[in-house]
C-alpha cells in the first residue's frame, strides 16, 4: 500500500502558506546545509594548507582532486536534481504513487552509478590526476587522498541524492541535519587524522568518507522510516524507462553545470600550470574554494524554493509560482553582491583561510578580484536556472547550463592568454567574469520568454484559491 501524506493540513501546506514566509522556512534549511556540505571539502583544504612545510603542495594536490571530486557530485546531482522536483509535481497533482515510483528508481540508480565511479576513480585516478595538472611535486599527495575517497563515493552519492528527495518534501530541516552532522564529524576527525596521527592528506579523505557514511545513513534511516511522506520501497525499485529517463533529463541541466565545473576546473589548471606553475594552480584552488562559497548557497536557495514552484507549478497556480521566483531572484540577487563586495574588499583574509605561506596569499588575493569580477550577477543566473528545473523544463535548463560553461568559458580560458600577453596567466583567470556576464544576459532573455510560455500553459489568468495578493505575501 503506497505510503500516503500524513494529513490533509499537511499535504497542501507549499499551497496556503505565504511566500515570504515559505521561502524563508524551507530556503533557510537548505542554504544551511549547503554551507555544510561545502564545509567537507573547504575545511580539508583549510587543515592541509596549514600542514607545516609541505602545506602549499598538499593544498595545490588537492586542488588538482577537485575535478574528480566534482564529477562524483554532479552524478548525484544528476539523478536527484531531476526526480525530486519531478516527485514534487506529482504529489502537487495529487499522483503520490508516481512520486514514489521515481524515489525508488532514483536510488537504485545511484547505487549502480557509485558502483561505476567507484571502479573508475580506483583503477584510473592517477592517469586523471596526471591529466587535471597534477605536477611531478603533487601527484603524490594528490593520489593519496583519491584512493582513500574513492571507497566512500557511494556514501557521497546516496547522502547528497537522497538528501534532495527529504528537502523535496518539505522537510527542509531534516534535510540540514543529515548534512550538519557529517560536517561537524569531518571538522572534529580532521585535526585528529592529519595532525596527531600524522595522517596528512590521507588523514583528511578518511576524515570525509567517516563524516559522509554518518549522513548516508541518517538519510537513509529516514527515507525507510515511518516519518516521511514518500518512503522508499522495494516494489519500486525496478528500474522503469518512464520514470527515470525524465528525471535523469531534468538533472541533465544541474549535471552539466556541476561537471562542468570539473572540466573547467582541468581546463583552468592546464592552463595555470603553463603560465604561472603551481602557485598559479594552489590560487585556482583557493579563488575556487571562494566561488563555493556564492554558488553552493545560491542552489540552496533554489533548493529551498524548488518545492514551492514545483508543487504550486503541479498544482497549476501561476500567481504562487510567479511569487517564488520573484523572491528566490531578489534573494539571489541580493546574496551575490553581498559575497561580490566582501571578496573585492578582503581578497587576502579568503587566502589566509587556506594558506600561511605570504607568496599563495599575495598572488591569490591579486588573482581573486579579477575572478570574481562579475560575482554580483550570479544570483541572476542561478535563480532563473533553478526554477528552469523546478518547473520541468529540461531544455531550457540544460541550454543555459551548456552556454555558459561550454559556449563561453571554455573558449575563452585559451582565448584571453591569446590576447592579453603581458600577464596570461591574470588572463586565465579573467575568462571567469567575461563569461559570467555574457551567460546572465542570455540566460535572462531565454527566461523571460520561456517563463512567461510556461505560465501560460498552467493558465496564468486563473484564481489561486488563496489570491493573488496572499501568494505574493
Amino acid at each position: 500500500m503506497t505510503h500516503t501524506l500524513r494529513a490533509d493540513a499537511d499535504k497542501d501546506f507549499l499551497r496556503t502558506e505565504p511566500i515570504g514566509k515559505l521561502l524563508f522556512r524551507l530556503a533557510l534549511p537548505t542554504v544551511v546545509a549547503q554551507i555544510i556540505n561545502m564545509l567537507y571539502n573547504i575545511v580539508d583544504r583549510i587543515y592541509i594548507g596549514h600542514i607545516p612545510e609541505t602545506g602549499d603542495l598538499a593544498l595545490t594536490g588537492l586542488g588538482v582532486c577537485l575535478p574528480l571530486i566534482m564529477i562524483v557530485s554532479a552524478f548525484a546531482a544528476l539523478v536527484s536534481n531531476g526526480g525530486a522536483p519531478r516527485a514534487s509535481i506529482f504529489m502537487g497533482a495529487g499522483d503520490n504513487v508516481s512520486a514514489e515510483k521515481t524515489l525508488g528508481n532514483c536510488f537504485v540508480t545511484q547505487i549502480f552509478v557509485s558502483v561505476l565511479l567507484t571502479a573508475t576513480l580506483l583503477i584510473w585516478n592517477r592517469e586523471f590526476l596526471r591529466a587535471f595538472g597534477a605536477s611531478d611535486n603533487t601527484i603524490g599527495y594528490a593520489a593519496d587522498y583519491m584512493n582513500i575517497y574513492a571507497v566512500g563515493t557511494i556514501f557521497v552519492q546516496l547522502t547528497l541524492g537522497m538528501n534532495a528527495f527529504i528537502t523535496a518534501q518539505g522537510f527542509a530541516t531534516t534535510g540540514m541535519l543529515s548534512v550538519l552532522m557529517g560536517a561537524v564529524l569531518n571538522i572534529a576527525l580532521d585535526p585528529v587524522f592529519i595532525f596527531a596521527f600524522d595522517m596528512g592528506v590521507k588523514g583528511a579523505a578518511l576524515a570525509t568518507v567517516i563524516s559522509q557514511a554518518a549522513s548516508c545513513a541518517w538519510v537513509l534511516s529516514f527515507l525507510f522510516g515511518k516519518k516521511t511522506n514518500l518512503r522508499i520501497c522495494l516494489k519500486y525499485m525496478r528500474i522503469s524507462p518512464g520514470i527515470i529517463f525524465p528525471a535523469l533529463a531534468l538533472g541533465l541541466s544541474t549535471f552539466v553545470m556541476q561537471a562542468s565545473e570539473s572540466v573547467i576546473l582541468v581546463c583552468f589548471n592546464s592552463s595555470l600550470q603553463k603560465y604561472g606553475g603551481d602557485i598559479a594552480v594552489g590560487a585556482m584552488t583557493v579563488a575556487s574554494s571562494v566561488m563555493q562559497f556564492a554558488l553552493l548557497p545560491l542552489q540552496g536557495l533554489g533548493q529551498g524554493a524548488q518545492p514551492i514552484v514545483s508543487y504550486n507549478f503541479g498544482a497549476k497556480d501561476a500567481a504562487r509560482v510567479k511569487a517564488a521566483f520573484r523572491r528566490l531572484l531578489v534573494v539571489s540577487a541580493g546574496y551575490a553582491s553581498v559575497l561580490y563586495v566582501f571578496a573585492m574588499a578582503l581578497p587576502g583574509a579568503f587566502a589566509a583561510m587556506f594558506t600561511s605561506g605570504e607568496q599563495l596569499i599575495d598572488y591569490t588575493a591579486r588573482v581573486l578580484r579579477i575572478y570574481m569580477a562579475a560575482m554580483f550577477l550570479m544570483g541572476v543566473q542561478m535563480a532563473c536556472q533553478m526554477t528552469f528545473v523546478a518547473i520541468g523544463n529540461a531544455k531550457a535548463s540544460i541550454l543555459v547550463a551548456v552556454v555558459r560553461k561550454f559556449v563561453l568559458l571554455l573558449p575563452l580560458i585559451y582565448i584571453m592568454p591569446a590576447i592579453f600577453v603581458e600577464d596570461r596567466a591574470a588572463a586565465v583567470f579573467a575568462a571567469e567574469p567575461v563569461a559570467d556576464a555574457i551567460a546572465v544576459t542570455f540566460t535572462a532573455i531565454l527566461f523571460f520568454f520561456r517563463f512567461r510560455k510556461s505560465m501560460r500553459s498552467i493558465g496564468s489568468d486563473a484564481p489561486s484559491d488563496i489570491g493573488v495578493e496572499d501568494a505574493a505575501r
